[in-house]
């Protein structure tokens, strides 16, 4: 299975910047890529193109009352009690457990030894999620129980589920086991956390205390809800990104990878003793491209959908004018958009410094010509979160360790909603005498 890249490859070089396919006689699908189509996309008010139509295959996984399972209005007021709790005053907070669950994870890799990275950083990325934004209470006690049920919730969120949500298949029975019982661990320990009082440094916690506009605080099932959204969506993002980071800077060793270390080496002579922070994070400007570009090359959202509710008519940078129909469903890839070479030089090279000062080819494109993390309104909320847990997460591992990458390549596994890593992603590691301090 090549996935909806390999058809956007063969139609984009015909049909243009605009085109509509028809989905097994089920739905017509009006394709847009590119900045200037792609504005529409993302600033279209909700009345006009809706997500919650598209998205409702998400609600066996989060859970009925929260997101893609209210309307509109509610929905914003819960992407502000998400906001709230990843403000930089959190996240500053946040960064400190991520370092601290970095030294911890890696202080029992051996001298030396083989392992499976894409393994070990899907570990070390939900051990950090879990502490942040479940609190102590899953990170100490329940760890392993939440990480296999949230594995049951990503391997019952498949291609057929965006269609048949609810199709009586093995996958989707165990994935709706898997909800209900994180349903009763999370019920659980807010409940626990109501009754005593106690508090912690959490996202749980930002979400318990959140109140709607009209004074209502949130439900148990609605925070719990909110909580598996939120770790469902981006432990696995995470998790995908900061393997094929890592892979390409190994594949990169002379070029990029070495940029990498003497960035973490100038950072660590003019901080001297300072365990790393979210001040210090914010400086590893090349780590953060390293990352970017990784995203670019691979958005683990292939697709982005809309329901389009009204007719409007959208102009393309050609000057072709369309008019698109009522009831459509709207479309756009970043996996694909994110390599026009209009806008990027060698689109599918993994070339970091095209984001540097002076070529910011994104920039120099105008809007919407990066989407990885969607736009303007509908912007990812935990972008910020995401790229502190995977720099802290690779600084440490990159100044404590010589890796070689052993095995080939990662390859795409189409075989899921977000798009993640084929295979075992094997390394060599060797602890450094003396690390990048």
């Amino acid at each position: 299975m090549k996935g909806p890249v390999a058809m956007l490859k063969e139609e984009y070089p015909k049909l243009g910047s605009v085109f509509t396919v028809n989905l097994l006689s089920y739905k017509n699908i009006t394709f847009f890529i590119g900045p200037e189509v792609q504005a529409h996309f993302f600033k279209a008010p909700e009345s006009d193109l809706s997500q919650q139509e598209v998205y409702r295959f998400s609600v066996p996984v989060y859970g009925p009352g929260v997101v893609y399972d209210v309307e509109y209005t509610v929905r914003q007021e819960q992407f502000r009690f998400f906001t709230e709790a990843l403000r930089v005053s959190k996240l500053k907070g946040y960064v400190d457990q991520m370092v601290t669950e970095s030294e911890e994870y890696m202080s029992k890799w051996g001298e030396s030894g083989k392992v499976d990275l894409k393994y070990e950083l899907e570990q070390l990325i939900t051990l950090t999620s879990s502490r942040c934004l479940l609190g102590l209470e899953v990170r100490d006690k329940l760890f392993e129980d939440v990480a296999s049920l949230l594995l049951e919730l990503d391997n019952g969120m498949l291609p057929i589920s965006v269609i048949f949500p609810y199709l009586l298949i093995p996958a989707h029975r165990r994935r709706d086991q898997g909800r209900k019982k994180l349903g009763e661990i999370f019920g659980n320990i807010i409940s626990s956390r109501r009754e005593t009082g106690k508090v912690g440094n959490d996202m749980l916690q930002c979400i318990i205390e959140s109140k709607y506009k009209n004074g209502r605080p949130t439900t148990d099932s609605e925070v719990t809800g909110m909580l598996i959204a939120t770790l469902y969506g981006g432990q696995h993002t995470s998790s995908i990104t900061s393997t094929r980071t890592a892979a390409y800077l190994l594949q990169n060793k002379q070029e990029h990878l070495s940029a990498v270390l003497d960035e973490q080496k100038n950072l660590m002579k003019q901080h001297g003793d300072m365990k790393v922070d979210h001040d210090i994070l914010s400086e590893m400007d090349v780590l953060h491209r390293c990352i970017k570009e990784a995203l670019r090359l691979h958005p683990p959202l292939t697709l982005l959908l809309r329901s389009s509710h009204t007719d409007f008519s959208v102009k393309t940078r050609e000057g072709n004018e369309y008019d698109i129909p009522k009831g459509h469903i709207i479309a756009t890839s970043p996996a694909f958009a994110n390599r026009l070479p209009h806008i990027y030089k060698d689109p599918d090279m993994y070339d970091p410094d095209r984001f540097a000062a002076g070529r910011e080819e994104d920039k120099k494109a105008g809007a919407f010509s990066y989407i990885s993390f969607g736009d303007s309104r509908h912007v990812c909320l935990g972008e910020s979160f995401a790229y502190l847990q995977i720099k802290a997460i690779l600084s440490h591992l990159l100044r404590n360790f010589e890796l070689d990458l052993i095995s080939p390549f990662p390859e795409i596994d189409w075989n899921a909603v977000v798009v993640g890593v084929k295979g075992k992603v094997m390394v060599r590691y060797k602890r450094r005498q003396l690390s990048i301090e």
